[in-house]
């Protein structure tokens, strides 16, 4: 085991520039006392929201505080996650936390100020030229107002908030501090602790008696709390309820998906087509049965690899290479800025003391986005490469289009770029593999992303749904309803090729995104898309290609359907979602040719 490098031992070229936000920390010292004195401005037009010159005032001064706002708080948070040790940073990211929600606390009075105006006089600004670059706000403001309730009312509901947040804390609290997993027996007859970070690496064990000990004992230990995890998510489904009623949505569902505009269709359409494409979900599950050579397939056979483990040593100046050669058919101007971001610091690359786990793509507008990464020199963390360049790309190519508050994407879209780039670097590695035993690993790879996004979440999704409609009509969510429920949809799902384990009922009591409803259904229609597009742009060539940079520069500028509709994928229809079938198909298909 290597020695992890200190903060101040990294070189320079593998770190990131934070330096093109703020020179120094005098620079965002003194923006930050700026800014502390530009607020105080706001409160001037509180109460004259009335006229369009106005309404444009408040909303510039709004975008400037906000950008200031954005610039500092990330600033202090690339610095804190870099080391999350260093007490300097500690403080820099607490005091830009704290500045956020004063600055949200000193500008909350523009909307429902604007919501309390007449709707003739709403509608005349929005047809306003004075207000054009605002028009996109003012329609979304008139959108959200036949839901926003009186002010007493509204005060009422914000002193809700707290105790609203209650199912998710306490299952929260039971999950990860007070369920405890018994000890099991690992390959060699050791009692080893079993924990929510080691479980999945149990259910990879290639020793099926090991898979199994961990399958029954996690789900045994959540059987034992049955009936207050039950009461929990009852709970969490109530309080969505009585949200929904008070603000006068017809369903859960639809004001969920009100947000983000989001028309119920696109999510009944998800769980219908994946309904008709569950034939080839039983298929895999038949392959994965031959290529484990077991007489039945168990739930905790799922994660087995199927292959041995193919050593793929990949350096991160390979990895770079690879992902420029994979996504070459996006055109030469986004390989362009894909090697701006490689040229310029964009990247933090390796783990050292006290970084902050994981990957992600951030930054404020006005300056290049940022990618944290932990590279080690795996296929993962190519893959990484490729869907976090995918995000950058992507905020960064709607920064230069758009004006700063048209330029943030909604969550719905945000997948979509990043599982674009997955998508066309693995058809790339598959065309270009010689090796029977490399391709099945990447195959094998590949087709558990559809599994495990796609109608595994699609299986969440519909969960959701059906517990939802029966809290709606009345029914108790008693933990034999929900488990019953949970199993049947497991049986539907995985077919006649899978012994379903009872165990399994069990599984809806582990899954924390259950208390944030109707939102994993995103993950699937988020790689539904992404694989639709870069079927287009491999098959179509350029006319996709411009397609799709026109959705990577569309930011948030409108709604998030009609962007994507724009750009030749349209998710109110169950067209994107076959495409994405038919390339989970032909890996299916490749799959068994190496098997014959």
């Amino acid at each position: 085991m290597e020695q992890l490098l200190k903060r101040s031992e990294v070189p320079v070229e593998h770190q990131w520039k934070i330096e093109d936000l703020f020179a120094d920390q005098k620079a965002w010292d003194q923006t930050y006392t700026d800014l502390l004195k530009e607020v105080k401005k706001a409160a001037e037009f509180e109460g004259k929201l009335d006229t369009s010159d106005a309404v444009k005032s408040c909303f510039a001064l709004e975008d400037d505080i906000s950008l200031k706002t954005e610039r500092l708080f990330v600033y202090a948070h690339l610095h804190h996650d870099e080391d999350t040790a260093n007490p300097t940073y500690q403080a820099l990211s607490a005091k830009a936390k704290k500045l956020s929600v004063q600055i949200g606390e000193a500008l909350s009075f523009i909307t429902p100020e604007i919501l309390s105006l007449p709707d003739d006089k709403l509608d005349a600004f929005i047809e306003d030229p004075t207000l054009a670059e605002y028009k996109f706000t003012l329609t979304e403001m008139k959108r959200e107002k036949a839901h926003v309730l009186s002010k007493a009312e509204e005060a009422l509901l914000a002193q809700v908030g707290n105790l609203s947040q209650a199912p998710q804390t306490i299952f929260g609290m039971l999950n990860n501090a007070d369920i405890k997993f018994p000890k099991i027996k690992d390959e060699n007859g050791k009692e080893v602790e079993l924990t929510h970070g080691s479980y999945i690496q149990f259910l990879e064990n290639p020793n099926r008696d090991v898979r199994r000990r961990a399958f029954q004992a996690v789900y045994e230990t959540y059987a034992k709390q049955k009936n207050t995890i039950a009461a929990t998510l009852s709970a969490n489904v109530n309080k969505n309820i009585f949200y929904s009623t008070v603000r006068k949505y017809p369903s859960v569902l639809e004001m969920s998906l009100y947000g983000d505009n989001i028309p119920k269709e696109v999510y009944t359409n998800l769980v219908d087509t994946i309904h008709e494409s569950l034939p080839l979900l039983h298929r895999y599950m038949k392959l994965r049965k031959k290529l484990l050579g077991v007489d039945e397939l168990h739930m905790y056979d799922l994660f087995a690899p199927l292959v041995d483990e193919y050593k793929m040593d990949i350096s991160y100046e390979d990895a770079k290479k690879t992902v420029s050669a994979g996504l070459k058919p996006l055109g030469p101007d986004y390989l362009k800025s894909l090697q701006e971001g490689f040229d310029n610091s964009w990247i933090d690359v390796y783990e050292n003391e006290s970084k902050r786990t994981g990957a992600y793509s951030w930054g404020a507008y006005g300056t290049h986005p940022y990618v944290l990464l932990n590279h080690k020199d795996n296929l993962n963390s190519m893959f990484t490469l490729a869907h976090e360049m995918g995000h950058a790309l992507h905020s960064y190519y709607s920064d230069n289009a758009l004006k700063y508050r048209d330029a943030q994407y909604t969550i719905f879209l945000a997948e979509v770029a990043s599982t674009t780039n997955e998508a066309l670097l693995m058809d790339y590695l598959l065309k270009k593999s010689t090796d029977p035993k490399e391709k099945m690993y990447l195959l094998t790879y590949y087709a558990d992303q559809f599994r495990t996004t796609v109608f595994r979440q699609t299986m969440f999704a519909e969960f959701e749904k059906i517990v939802h409609e029966r809290a709606e009509q009345g029914d108790a969510l008693t933990p034999q309803a929900l488990s019953e429920i949970y199993y049947d949809l497991n049986v539907k799902y995985h077919g006649k090729e899978m012994a379903v384990d009872k165990d399994i009922e069990m599984e809806w009591a582990r899954i924390p995104h259950f208390y944030n409803s109707f939102y994993v259904y995103k993950y699937a229609t988020g790689f539904s898309a992404a694989t639709s597009f870069s079927k287009q742009i491999l098959e179509e060539g350029q006319p996709a290609v411009e397609r799709y940079l026109g959705f990577l520069k569309s930011g948030g500028s409108d709604f998030s359907i009609n962007i994507l509709k724009k750009a030749g994928v349209d998710m109110s229809s169950p067209q994107p979602i076959r495409e994405a079938m038919s390339v989970f198909e032909d890996v299916i298909k490749q799959m068994e040719e190496l098997t014959k």
